[in-house]
C-alpha cells in the first residue's frame, strides 16, 4: 500500500515515480553462492510486480539479474559457479522480459571493473536496459586513499582515477536505449 501511495502522490503532482528495490532473503548471504542461485528469480519476479500499473512507478532502479562473481567465464568470476556466461545472458533476459516499464541498473556497491564488466554482458545479450545509477562503483575504491592520505589525495584521485572510472561506465552505456519507445514518445532532436 506504501509503494501505491507514493505512486499516486507522484502522479497527483506530476512528479517522476522512481522505485528502487533491492531484494533478499532473509537470513541469507546476498554475497554467497546460495543467494546468487535465487538471485535471478528474485530481481526478475520484483521487476514484473513493480512494473503493475497499480504502484504507478515511471522507472524501475534494478540490480542487475547474476552476481558477476559467480558467472563462470567471466574477469569477476570467483571460482564458484552459479551460471554459466551463457545461462547469464538468459538471465538478463528473462528478467528484462518481466519489466514493462523502464529500468537502470544499480552498480550495488561493485567495484567499478565488475560494474562495468556486467554492463558488458548486459550489452552483448542485447537487453533493452535504459541506463545506470551508480555511485560506490565510480568512488569507492577512493576512499583509503582519502583515510590514508586526506582530502586533497582524494580530490587529486577523483580527477584522475575517479573520472576514468566514469568514462569507463560511459563506454558501457552504448548498449543502454532511450527510454522514450516505452512510453511511445518520440525523440524530439533540439
Amino acid at each position: 500500500a506504501w509503494v501505491e501511495r507514493i505512486g499516486d502522490e507522484c502522479r497527483a503532482n506530476d512528479i517522476p515515480y522512481f522505485l528502487e528495490f533491492v531484494g533478499y532473503e532473509e537470513g541469507a548471504d546476498e554475497k554467497g553462492l546460495e543467494y546468487a542461485k535465487k538471485k535471478p528469480r528474485i530481481v526478475t519476479e520484483s521487476m514484473r510486480e513493480f512494473s503493475k500499473d497499480r504502484y504507478g512507478v515511471d522507472v524501475l532502479k534494478v540490480e542487475v539479474p547474476v552476481n558477476m562473481k559467480f558467472v563462470e567465464g567471466t574477469k569477476s568470476y570467483g571460482g564458484q559457479k552459479a551460471y554459466t556466461k551463457q545461462e547469464a545472458i538468459d538471465l538478463f533476459h528473462k528478467a528484462a522480459a518481466a519489466a514493462t516499464k523502464p529500468f537502470i541498473y544499480l552498480s550495488a556497491g561493485v567495484s567499478n571493473a565488475e560494474f562495468s564488466e556486467t554492463l558488458e554482458l548486459a550489452g552483448e545479450s542485447g537487453v533493452k536496459f535504459n541506463g545506470v545509477l551508480c555511485g560506490r562503483a565510480t568512488w569507492k575504491e577512493g576512499i583509503p586513499i582519502y583515510a590514508k592520505q586526506g582530502a586533497g589525495a582524494f580530490r587529486k584521485w577523483l580527477e584522475t582515477e575517479g573520472v576514468k572510472n566514469i568514462g569507463n561506465v560511459n563506454d558501457k552505456l552504448k548498449a543502454a536505449t532511450s527510454w522514450h519507445s516505452i512510453y511511445g514518445a518520440e525523440l524530439v532532436h533540439a
